[in-house]
C-alpha cells in the first residue's frame, strides 16, 4: 500500500526555539518583533536581521497569509509542495503547502496555518488553502 501523507520529522529544539516550539503545541504561530524598527522575521531567532538589534520579542502571528512563490515535489514517495508564505504581518516563511491539491496551488493564493504532528517532537506549522 503506497503511503498517503508524507512523514515530518521532528525539529531540532533549542533554549532560544523552545517558546516557538511550545506554542506551536498549543495551535498557535510565533515570530519574532523587532523592538527596535519593528519589523517582524522568521525563522525566529534573537538577533534581528534587518538592523542588527538583539531587541527581539515574541509576538503570535495571525497565520494567515499569502503563497509568495512553490515548488512540488513529485519524485519523493509521496508528492509534497514547499513554499514561502509571506504572513499578514509582513514576513516571509518557508513552509510546507498541506491538505491541498498539488495542480491547483499558485503564486497570491490564500493560505492559513496548520499544525501538522512529526514524528516524535512537536507539531509544525504548515499551510493549506484558506
Amino acid at each position: 500500500m503506497a503511503a498517503t501523507e508524507r512523514k515530518l520529522p521532528a525539529p531540532a529544539i533549542s533554549p532560544e526555539t523552545e517558546p516557538y516550539w511550545q506554542a506551536a503545541s498549543e495551535g498557535k504561530l510565533l515570530v519574532k518583533r523587532c523592538q527596535n524598527c519593528g519589523e517582524t522575521h522568521h525563522y525566529p531567532r534573537s538577533i534581528c536581521p534587518h538592523c542588527g538589534s538583539d531587541r527581539t520579542e515574541w509576538t503570535t502571528a495571525s497565520g494567515v497569509g499569502t503563497v509568495y512563490s512553490y515548488s512540488v515535489m513529485r519524485r519523493a514517495p509521496v508528492p509534497y509542495a514547499v513554499a514561502y508564505v509571506t504572513l499578514a504581518e509582513g514576513t516571509t516563511m518557508f513552509t510546507n503547502l498541506v491538505d491541498c491539491d498539488l495542480d491547483r496551488l499558485s503564486i497570491g493564493m490564500k493560505v492559513r496555518v496548520v499544525f501538522k504532528p512529526t514524528e516524535g517532537g512537536p507539531p509544525l506549522p504548515c499551510f493549506t488553502p484558506a
